[in-house]
């Protein structure tokens, strides 16, 4: 039966209320559960990121053949995807929250091996393995589960062609300014720390456009 008095615990990502088999852990089975498959999308030979490699060429996201708009010679890639597939991107971004998940349960630092596609697998493999511990235990899960849910859509759109959402600036009670989408899942204010459900970031007044 789900708790739903003022008092009940909540989901940190969704923040709904939480079943009573799900107090001892932050975030509902449903949220974590997408987190996983978010995670999954990602690694493998049709994973998305394998996938980004037939995109990184100017033109390729339309499925036509490449060309350019200018006389020019185009650049050799496509910046949007290297910055997703080279280091500091996607794979970056997962062995970062290993060796902090690895920190918080005092596990040695761990090693990579391998070119980035199988470093990526492994890491992807890694954080599922520890993914009901975070859930229920690190103190960042909820901006773990928000930036898995990111890069997973930063790869769809760059392979579908879709453009990104448009950002709307909305200001938190602290004076700080926020870009958020329609779909935002939530947000993290980095100034004071507040943390926003999806209607509460929705219901933030709109910044004034000299401070957006």
């Amino acid at each position: 039966m789900n708790l739903d008095d003022a008092t009940a615990p909540t989901c940190t990502v969704c923040h709904r209320g939480l079943y009573a088999d799900e107090l001892t852990y932050q975030a509902c089975r449903p949220c974590t559960d997408r987190t996983d498959l978010a995670l999954r999308a990602l690694a493998g030979p049709e994973g998305l990121y394998a996938r980004l490699s037939g995109f990184l060429a100017p033109g390729s996201g339309n499925g036509g053949p490449t060309v350019s708009g200018s006389r020019t010679a185009p650049i050799p890639a496509r910046l949007e995807v290297l910055s997703l597939q080279a280091r500091g991107g996607v794979v970056t971004i997962l062995q970062t929250w290993i060796i902090d998940w690895h920190e918080h349960l005092a596990y040695r630092h761990p090693r990579w091996d391998g070119g980035l596609q199988q470093q990526c697998d492994q890491a992807v493999h890694r954080l599922r393995v520890l993914l009901p511990w975070a859930a229920e235990r690190h103190p960042a899960y909820a901006e773990f589960s928000y930036e898995i849910a990111q890069i997973k859509r930063q790869c769809e759109a760059q392979i579908t062609g879709e453009r990104a959402p448009r950002r709307v600036p909305v200001t938190c009670p602290c004076g700080t300014v926020l870009k958020v989408t329609l779909d935002t899942p939530g947000a993290r204010c980095p100034a004071c720390g507040t943390q926003y459900g999806h209607a509460e970031v929705l219901g933030l007044p709109l910044a004034e456009r000299s401070a957006a």
